[in-house]
């Protein structure tokens, strides 16, 4: 019996998001048209930008929708780095962000010169806002960035403390919300409070298949207090920040999901906690060498990360597929890549424990026969990996 248990790399789309889907997008017409169909495709268009702007807590003009996080994760870092005020040359960036950011920024330092100013994690995988306001200090940071969520371990950061430490030293700030949101209630302009203008919390990034929504949808808030220079030039649409015909179907698909990940947020994370406390009690029990990484207390309540010592990640990832059972050793985006995790790195771990690291995501279909199917499989695929007997194909 097979189990789905890699929400954070995507999620099932929600019926709801791909009837709402196939409904506009059987629209006639381009929204930017002037004629009548084109302006029936506007009006679905804004009013579905409305919807995501309730939903996130911002001005429905600060909604840039954008092909998915990476999008806008490189859109928000690139833009206001080429923004900048003049004498500032840094991008402060903490060390387990996600790759989409990671790489931006090191694109950033090959082709531009952006110098990085590093943040550290602590042991649970999170960011200290104490630390994070220290690298901040710097006069010559232009552009801050951090997850709101740790997409490996789920530890869930002090966004507002990040927002506040941001403005109290001029920064313009990006957060990545896309492990968040569905998951923790994400509020643009209460994180942002009276931060001066183009300072502090400026933009946000969400990816719509996370929440339920079709690939290929997703969103970044840009405060109308800033004006970060664009990736695509051709038609001057959003505000001038993200040319191009703009995708009403996906648009009214993504406000969809995110409603209904908003409404559900606080029963689903009580019923996916309980299922995670269990299973972590269970596994514990059948494999009491493993080790629960990230932070106990602020997690995502589907997130779970594991140490395995003596069994690499890729290998136990193999092993429980042929269960029917899918889990990850981290980000989606490194897939068919092994190398160790940067987020287990980044915790103070060795190089084999970053390679020892299993990630089980839970999510609105999970239900207790998944978790059971998990609990029947896991514990003999660690003993074939660890137990010489068992590894050489030999009963015990």
């Amino acid at each position: 019996m097979g189990a789905y248990l890699d929400h954070a790399a995507t999620t099932p789309l929600r019926p709801e998001a791909r009837e709402a889907w196939l409904a506009a997008g059987a629209l006639v017409g381009n929204a930017s048209s002037v004629h009548g169909a084109g302006q029936r495709a506007r009006r679905a268009l804004e009013d579905a930008r409305e919807r995501i702007a309730a939903t996130l807590g911002c001005e429905p003009i600060e909604v840039v929708l954008t092909s998915g996080g990476t999008e806008a994760v490189n859109l928000a870092l690139k833009g206001l780095w080429w923004a900048r005020s003049a004498g500032r040359d840094a991008v402060a960036l903490p060390d387990g962000e996600h790759h989409a950011t990671l790489d931006a920024v090191e694109w950033l330092r090959r082709a531009e010169g952006a110098r990085v100013t590093p943040i550290a994690l602590d042991e649970r995988s999170r960011i200290a806002p104490a630390a994070f306001d220290s690298a901040l200090s710097d006069p010559r940071v232009a552009v801050a960035t951090a997850l709101v969520a740790n997409n490996e371990t789920g530890a869930v950061h002090d966004a507002p403390a990040l927002a506040t430490a941001a403005a109290r030293s001029a920064v313009p700030l990006h957060l990545d919300a896309v492990a968040a949101v569905g998951h923790v209630g994400v509020g643009f302009r209460r994180w942002r409070g009276d931060a001066p203008d183009g300072a502090g919390l400026v933009a946000l990034s969400v990816s719509g298949h996370k929440v339920g929504a079709p690939v290929g949808t997703g969103a970044l808030v840009v405060s109308r207090t800033i004006a970060p220079q664009a990736l695509l030039h051709g038609g001057d649409q959003q505000r001038g920040l993200r040319s191009g015909t703009q995708d009403v179907a996906g648009a009214v698909a993504l406000a969809t999901a995110l409603e209904i990940a908003e409404r559900e947020r606080e029963s689903e994370a009580a019923r996916l906690t309980a299922i995670r406390n269990r299973l972590i009690g269970r596994l514990r029990a059948a494999v009491p060498e493993l080790e629960v990484l990230g932070d106990p207390e602020r997690t995502l309540p589907g997130t779970i990360h594991l140490h395995l010592p003596g069994a690499t990640g890729e290998s136990m990832l193999f092993l429980l597929d042929q269960h029917g059972i899918s889990v990850s050793t981290g980000s989606a985006c490194q897939a068919g890549v092994s190398e160790p995790s940067h987020v287990v790195l980044a915790m103070g771990r060795t190089e084999a424990e970053a390679r020892q690291v299993l990630r089980i995501s839970l999510g609105r279909t999970t239900t207790d026969a998944d978790a059971d199917a998990l609990v029947a499989a896991l514990p003999e695929a660690y003993r074939r990996l660890t137990v010489p007997g068992v590894r050489s194909g030999a009963r015990s």
